[in-house]
């Protein structure tokens, strides 16, 4: 879709920021690596291990050892920072945002002619039918 503002476009801009990402990588998959993380949004894992770090600290985010692995858990509860969505939580954008795409289904047009019946009738005498079974 074309902006609709006259002159030179920004470029490079996205909906959603680098915090947003992760945070939506560790819904999809608490078991992530921050390397995989890192590949997958296209940062460094140094700046995922910061981003996680901020996510753990502002309460959104808790972590525990797995064996050599660190699993996540987003918080339950855990609300948007900014005053334009205080008040809403997180769940509802994770959960749209890690469900599986699917396409729209198209509906199917409804039939203009009815459907014909299962069985002819065979009209050899005028006003006499016959009942017969199409195999």
């Amino acid at each position: 879709m074309e902006s609709e503002r006259p002159g030179p476009r920004r470029n490079g801009w996205t909906f959603l920021t680098n915090h947003a990402r992760v945070l939506i990588a560790i819904a999809r998959d608490p078991g992530i690596r921050l390397r995989d993380i890192a590949a997958d949004c296209g940062l460094t894992e140094r700046t995922v291990q910061a981003i996680v770090t901020d996510l753990q600290a502002d309460g959104y985010l808790d972590k525990t050892r797995d064996g050599r692995r660190n699993r996540y858990v987003v918080a339950p509860g855990a609300r948007f920072r900014h005053p334009a969505e205080a008040g809403h939580e997180i769940a509802g954008l994770l959960a749209y945002l890690t469900s599986p795409l699917t396409a729209p289904t198209p509906t199917a047009p409804e039939p203009t002619t009815p459907t014909p019946p299962s069985a002819e009738v065979a009209n050899d005498t005028p006003g006499h039918g016959e009942s017969r079974t199409t195999v």
